[in-house]
């Protein structure tokens, strides 16, 4: 990705000008556009060579909960553009695996393997397994299903689908292995966390100072991967 040092205030200002006065563009558009030229972390992926802004986000989680370590079998849903598997291969490092998987077609990058796919494919998890050698030890998904502009079906879409990306961890994860998804407040999430708690050791919220304030966009984890149980500890879910 390239980096335009040095004239980026006068680049920012003519894109201002031609966001306002391109014709064609829907008034979300521009705003999307405007949105994205004042947004802090679209500029420092910029200059620190990430794929996409998200890259913080996975950044900022892993800060504080360690979930990336050297060696690492890791796995990434909807792994397009590829900023979280660029995150995650740079900590496993040579001697662990990042496999990221998407309906898009990605750009080749060194320490990741993508595959073109629909996770949903009864033969994703063995593939994704014989890809990487073993069991995950830790799943991703920054997926977001596509919106309508309906907030309650918008939600109920990435939570089913990050109950749907929950499933497909638990076939692939090892024990004590870890899963991490985008939702979004709303109040239905509560049933994929008490979900989630009958298979992981710990499972809670977590919002990163990347996810832009405006949104209701935040993650859960879980970690502690253990099987099905028949119960949890009435605590195994708190907010972060």
């Amino acid at each position: 990705m390239s980096d335009r040092r040095g004239g980026q205030g006068g680049l920012r200002g003519d894109l201002k000008q031609r966001v306002k006065t391109a014709r064609g563009r829907t008034v979300s558009q521009k705003r999307w556009l405007e949105r994205q030229l004042n947004d802090p972390y679209v500029a420092r992926a910029k200059r620190e060579g990430y794929r996409s802004r998200a890259a913080f986000k996975l950044l900022e989680i892993d800060e504080r909960f360690h979930l990336l370590k050297p060696g690492q079998r890791v796995v990434d849903l909807g792994a397009a553009p590829g900023g979280w598997s660029q995150v995650a291969a740079k900590v496993v490092g040579s001697q662990g695996r990042v496999v990221g998987i998407d309906l898009l077609e990605i750009d080749p990058m060194t320490g990741v393997e993508f595959i073109t796919l629909d996770f949903l494919d009864p033969s994703a998890p063995e593939r994704l397994t014989t890809l990487l050698g073993g069991p995950a030890d830790l799943v991703l998904s920054d997926m977001a299903a596509n919106t309508t502009g309906h907030k309650k079906t918008d939600h109920l879409r990435i939570i089913g689908l990050a109950e749907t990306a929950a499933a497909f961890a638990r076939e692939i994860l090892a024990p004590g292995g870890s899963y991490l998804a985008k939702v979004f407040q709303g109040g239905t999430e509560g049933t994929l966390l008490a979900d989630l708690k009958r298979d992981f050791a710990s499972v809670r919220h977590v919002k990163p100072a990347a996810s832009r304030a405006d949104s209701s966009e935040l993650y859960v984890l879980a970690m502690g991967y253990r099987g099905a149980t028949a119960g949890a500890p009435e605590d195994a879910v708190s907010d972060a």
